[in-house]
């Protein structure tokens, strides 16, 4: 019997020829592939019949792809992936399962447009700020296009037997809805609750990013040592307010501690200080331009010192808003005092280098 491959451009092109009355010496997948992806689609043969699965006369077996984000071409690792899910897909299908494999892609978010935004300023040397919203909104768009049509492609040049039929954009006004329905069921149900929370905000995007958005790096800098002084309500049963004026515990002015009184409390090296001098507590830390929005000074409860510092309060150094001091053993003892106290695994700690 002889063999002769349909015509395809890819045919003509690769280096070995062949007759009518002979096989061809080498395999070129693109010759064959196009044509056979497009009977498989054309065949319906990866639409599942979900009244197959109500009616009870198959299983249902269903995967849903882990959407691609639109921001760049499939990798290696994507391939791996989409390969083994559809090795599990075409067994189903093989055992007689209904079998959806749901396919998508992923707006990406921040990422997104952190991506358009780079594209604009050196195409068009223009910056988010400089568009209107729809404006920007629509060069989003047309990215996610681009991309996602891209991405598709490949998951059909590799022969994904995806249910195409049913491809969804996380942002599509169904998936929208199914996610708004989804939170609002939890938040009623009481397992998911809405709280203020420490984000990471992007100077150049000038918006919050989430944390598998941000990347790591250690860099030399500078530790800062900064005074915090002593204060005391001005009468016993005073409460600390935290929203109270500037210099104020209770609605009254606060009254300066000096090293004298803490020496009487037992602080260790206060005798060392003038004793009519006002107190401070000295805070270590490695950005000392976040003391504006400090709302408590916390010490280890463990810290020798934390038993003279009961129900005093700290003056942040020049805002003069006056707030707690509380006990927390989240706080890294300094290395001499844990290894005095016999913690010598938080003497470890490479932070304890520098606690104060």
């Amino acid at each position: 019997m002889s063999a002769t491959p349909e015509s395809s451009p890819a045919a003509t092109s690769h280096a070995f020829q062949t007759s009518a009355n002979e096989l061809p010496k080498t395999y070129v997948p693109l010759d064959y592939e196009p044509k056979i992806r497009v009977k498989w689609e054309e065949s319906g043969a990866w639409h599942p019949n979900a009244a197959n699965v109500t009616s009870g006369r198959a299983k249902p077996f269903a995967i849903f792809i882990p959407p691609p984000n639109v921001t760049a071409a499939l990798h290696l690792g994507h391939a791996l992936n989409n390969t083994l899910q559809d090795v599990l897909v075409r067994a189903h299908r093989m055992m007689g399962f209904e079998t959806l494999w749901m396919p998508g892609t992923d707006h990406a978010g921040i990422a997104t447009q952190a991506m358009v935004e780079k594209r604009v300023q050196k195409d068009e040397g223009k910056r988010r700020k400089e568009f209107t919203r729809e404006a920007f909104v629509s060069k989003i768009q047309a990215f996610k296009d681009e991309y996602e049509t891209t991405i598709t492609g490949q998951l059909k040049a590799m022969g994904c037997s995806c249910d195409w039929d049913r491809q969804r954009f996380t942002m599509d006004p169904q998936c929208i809805a199914a996610v708004y329905e989804a939170f609002y069921r939890l938040f009623r149900d009481g397992l998911i609750y809405r709280g203020k929370r420490l984000v990471n905000w992007d100077p150049a995007l000038q918006t919050a990013v989430a944390d598998d958005e941000c990347y790591e790096e250690d860099v030399d800098t500078s530790f800062w040592y900064m005074k915090y002084p002593l204060v005391q309500p001005a009468r016993a049963g005073l409460h600390f307010q935290p929203l109270n004026g500037k210099g104020q515990i209770g609605g009254e002015p606060a009254l300066p501690v000096t090293w004298g009184e803490l020496a009487r409390r037992g602080y260790e090296g206060a005798e060392t200080h003038p004793a009519d001098d006002q107190a401070s507590i000295t805070v270590a830390t490695t950005r000392p331009e976040t003391y504006f929005g400090d709302t408590a000074v916390a010490i280890n409860p463990h810290d020798p010192r934390a038993s003279a510092l009961r129900g005093l309060f700290a003056e942040l150094p020049l805002v003069g808003r006056v707030i707690p001091i509380v006990e927390d053993d989240y706080v890294v003892l300094p290395k001499a005092t844990a290894e005095m106290l016999g913690r010598l695994e938080e003497a470890k700690d490479a932070k304890a280098e520098f606690a104060s």
